[in-house]
């Protein structure tokens, strides 16, 4: 696969993940989105501010060269900081600024090295991680989304395509 087709295929997939999300927090009140199954579970709320922090300092900061600073416990930490028009609105923009940083780049661009989170990578190693990263934390919302709303969800992580 070239550069251009897998920048293509990160940038298509960032926004079926945020369709996604913005679909399941839809479906939640204030308290589902704050739900944890245990003390030591993640509600939805904070899998959002989870993926804003990640997104931002792997995409944002560690490829694009944007300032962020990052509270990484704060994201898990939270409960009720925020309702689910400003969580999605954060992600929102994180994500759009996502597509746009992965749109600029080229072959040349994937290949620089970089250190991001401690850990020493590339740019295309980078995208992969927050590609992944961020389907992993849908899929996560998505189930929960379905264990607390149950009927209506209506969400299927990998649609299926219509045969004829």
């Amino acid at each position: 696969m070239d550069a251009k087709t897998l920048l293509g295929q990160v940038d298509h997939d960032l926004a079926l993940c945020l369709d996604k999300i913005r679909h399941c927090v839809g479906l939640l009140d204030e308290t589902q989105l704050w739900w944890r199954a245990n003390a030591r579970s993640n509600s939805v709320g904070n899998l959002v501010l989870h993926l804003c922090g990640n997104l931002s300092q792997w995409v944002l900061e560690g490829v694009g060269g944007r300032p962020y600073v990052r509270h990484r416990s704060a994201e898990f930490a939270a409960d009720r900081t925020a309702g689910p028009a400003e969580l999605l609105e954060r992600l929102t923009t994180v994500v759009a600024g996502c597509r746009e940083v992965a749109s600029a780049l080229n072959e040349a661009d994937l290949a620089v090295p970089r250190t991001i989170q401690g850990c020493p990578t590339d740019g295309l190693r980078a995208l992969l991680h927050a590609w992944e990263h961020m389907s992993y934390h849908t899929g996560q919302i998505v189930l929960v989304t379905k264990q607390l709303v149950d009927e209506g969800t209506e969400v299927e992580f990998y649609p299926q395509h219509k045969r004829e």
